[in-house]
């Protein structure tokens, strides 16, 4: 399948507003952080805790956004609990200008390995999973804003 591009995806009319192409950007992005959230919490938050691990929220909480390069696996979880604030991944995201490429990632040390799987444990695709939803995504919120701006 042929890589489309993002104006491409959302259809010709977008094209002749700007505004609209930049809404549906924002409001995808955004709503793929809210969906990486609730797939977090499912797979991982709402599943009964394992022996010797104590939940923390620590590694829904490390969701970061950047425009200007991935986020590095760098954090260790401090061990007490830790409420996401999503807030600074959407002040990026409402920043973000057409073109840019908005960057998300966990810096929870630990992350890539609940996501794939380690020492027996089953793993838990959360990322892959919501990521494989772009498409879709997209095409609701390109739907939602053609009918606000009366495009469709």
């Amino acid at each position: 399948m042929a890589k489309q591009t993002f104006a491409a995806q959302i259809g010709a009319w977008a094209d002749k507003i700007p505004e609209a192409v930049e809404a549906i950007f924002k409001e995808s992005a955004q709503e793929l952080v809210k969906q990486l959230n609730d797939q977090i919490t499912e797979m991982v938050y709402d599943t009964p805790e394992t022996p010797n691990y104590r939940r923390t929220g620590f590694l829904r909480a490390s969701l970061v956004a950047s425009t200007e390069a991935m986020p590095r696996l760098i954090r260790d979880n401090p061990g007490a609990a830790v409420n996401p604030d999503m807030g600074s991944v959407i002040l990026v995201i409402a920043g973000a200008e057409l073109g840019d490429t908005v960057f998300l990632g966990y810096t929870a040390a630990y992350g890539f390995f609940v996501h794939s799987g380690s020492n027996g444990r089953a793993p838990r695709p959360w990322v892959d999973l919501v990521a494989q939803r772009w498409p879709q995504i997209v095409a609701a919120k390109a739907a939602e804003v053609g009918k606000r701006f009366g495009l469709l």
